[in-house]
């Protein structure tokens, strides 16, 4: 029984470490890319899954990973497509600058055309 306990928890910190590798950004991974992570992580189930987790903690400690609490480290700026994510379908039509903008190009072609007519006109 501890033999399958041991085998779990090894697994267990395995399976942590891909996901949070996975996760984590450039400057947390200590260098190394994410597939080298990876294949360490897989290739030496505890020695790379210890090895990922005391980079990690040493990377937010200082200063590369986001804080931890009040007094952790200085907040980052937010990364290029972190913020408020815009939905892939459609959008309302109040909200999308296109639709608005080819709905007063429309509206404009219609008022000129119903001038040009009585101004082309010649008086009787």
């Amino acid at each position: 029984m501890p033999r399958v306990l041991l085998i779990l928890a090894v697994v267990g910190l395995a399976v942590y470490a891909l996901v949070d590798v996975w996760g984590s950004e450039e400057d947390e991974r200590g260098g190394l890319p994410r597939w080298l992570w990876v294949l360490l992580i897989v290739l030496l189930p505890l020695l790379g899954a210890i090895s990922w987790i005391v980079v990690r903690v040493s990377a937010r400690r200082s200063g590369a990973g986001p804080a931890s609490g009040p007094g952790g480290s200085r907040p980052r700026p937010p990364r290029p497509g972190s913020g408020p994510r815009r939905p892939s379908g459609p959008v309302a039509p109040d909200d999308d600058p296109e639709f608005l903008w080819r709905l007063e190009q429309e509206k404009r072609r219609q008022e000129r055309e119903t001038r040009a007519p009585q101004d082309d006109d010649p008086e009787p």
